[in-house]
């Protein structure tokens, strides 16, 4: 099979094995994964071909030691220069790439490193993409908090001393929908100063409904901008639409939003050309939108519950170094934040280099912060987590190990006036 990430699980019904196999084996079953559902939102942007045009063109094994050397002694980083960065002929000059990141990060960034945490206030979801733990055909615990257990969870990741929160859900309007996220938001704004949602992408009008209600800026993983490995990897839901993913920062932003944050998930596809497309989506839509805050993520695969074979497939540490020096050379202005899905070492040794944003006190289960934080649960009820984490330390560990890096943890960097 073509896909090693595949799973069956003996809790399915006959019926639901059935579609699932159909669904990986006949492409026929499917929908077109560049076809828009009804009620998708159509905008006019010419980001998506100006970025493709580069994807689709870029062969990183024509690029040489000296093509890396010149890009590296160019004062400014033109998209040629980063496409050389990303190359293989780039990997025996890891130490410039990290020290020029490091001289970038502290022009522009000084000494310091954001926290935030991480809030999953449900697990439902209607896709089925293969890498994820939360898809629909995993047999896992799911839950949805109410808006009195949101707030518990609330009050007790504020008391830690966090600032800012990044609610998350499962892809499912129909068990999560936009109204109940901006209750949620509504909540969120009674505890923290700064509010960030990743959920299912929405039309502008949502965003819009979205940021009265409290939202500061939205993070949309396209997961992998390989257009034919997308469609293999989605096979059912909303989430199977390409196009209108790929749309969702700019949509946002038309809303209202004033940030937005953009990922590949790296080991899906080649890592190469999708580093070097979540970099020019930011870059395209930063000349856009020069008003709005932007951000990159690196994340990596990890094992999900039912699968533990899912890992990156390519993507070793030196090779995620390398990605993220090269993001920040070639955009040295954009926020740049390593997830809990990667060590505590190479965290704590990236925000000395590249990074300027790290999650703390993370969970990526559901209703479970109060034993996390305190050791006990009030009900003993959770969701199951959507990956494994591979940093779990709390808010004060992180905050201390930062500062004994000789960095400076800030909690808080942004004000309402």
């Amino acid at each position: 099979m073509e896909n090693q990430f595949f799973v069956d699980s003996e809790f399915l019904s006959e019926k639901a094995l059935e579609k699932k196999h159909r669904l990986e084996t006949d492409t026929s079953f499917r929908i077109s994964h560049m076809e828009y559902m009804e009620g998708m939102e159509r905008i006019e942007s010419d980001v998506y071909s100006s970025v493709m045009k580069h994807v689709q063109s870029y062969d990183y094994d024509r690029y040489t030691a000296d093509d890396v050397r010149a890009a590296l002694e160019r004062e400014i980083c033109s998209v040629e220069d980063f496409k050389a960065l990303l190359s293989p002929a780039a990997k025996p000059f890891l130490e410039q790439m990290a020290q020029r990141a490091r001289l970038e990060t502290s022009r522009h960034f000084g000494n310091t490193v954001y926290l935030f945490t991480p809030l999953y206030i449900a697990n439902y979801c209607e896709n089925y993409c293969v890498y994820c733990g939360f898809n629909c055909y995993n047999h896992i615990n799911r839950m949805k908090l109410t808006m009195e257990q949101i707030e518990h969870e609330m009050k007790i990741i504020a008391e830690s001393g966090m600032e800012e929160i990044l609610m998350l859900t499962g892809e499912s309007r129909s068990m999560s929908d936009v109204k109940y996220i901006g209750e949620a938001c509504r909540l969120a704004r009674k505890y923290f100063r700064m509010v960030g949602l990743e959920i299912y992408p929405v039309n502008t009008d949502e965003y819009k409904y979205l940021h009265e209600c409290g939202a500061d800026y939205v993070t949309v993983f396209q997961e992998t901008y390989d257009s034919k490995k997308y469609e293999t990897l989605h096979l059912l839901g909303h989430k199977r639409v390409y196009p209108y993913r790929f749309d969702a920062q700019e949509r946002a932003l038309r809303g209202g939003m004033r940030g937005v944050a953009f990922s590949a998930l790296l080991g899906l596809s080649d890592f190469r050309r999708d580093a070097l497309a979540s970099a020019l989506h930011v870059y395209y839509l930063q000349r856009k939108y020069p008003h709005a805050e932007m951000s990159l993520s690196c994340p990596r695969l990890r094992p999900i519950i039912n699968n533990d074979r899912i890992n990156p497939l390519d993507v070793g540490e030196n090779e995620l170094c390398q990605v993220l020096c090269a993001y920040r050379i070639f955009l040295p202005f954009v926020g740049i934040t390593v997830s809990s899905r990667e060590s505590a070492r190479f965290r704590n040794g990236i925000v000395k280099i590249a990074a300027t944003k790290v999650s703390a006190g993370v969970s990526t289960g559901v209703g479970d912060h109060e034993e996390k934080y305190t050791g006990k649960n009030a009900d003993g009820s959770a969701g199951d987590e959507q990956f494994e984490i591979n940093d779990g330390r709390s808010l004060e560990k992180m905050y201390g190990d930062i500062a004994d890096e000789g960095l400076q943890p800030v909690l808080n960097d942004y004000l309402y006036m």
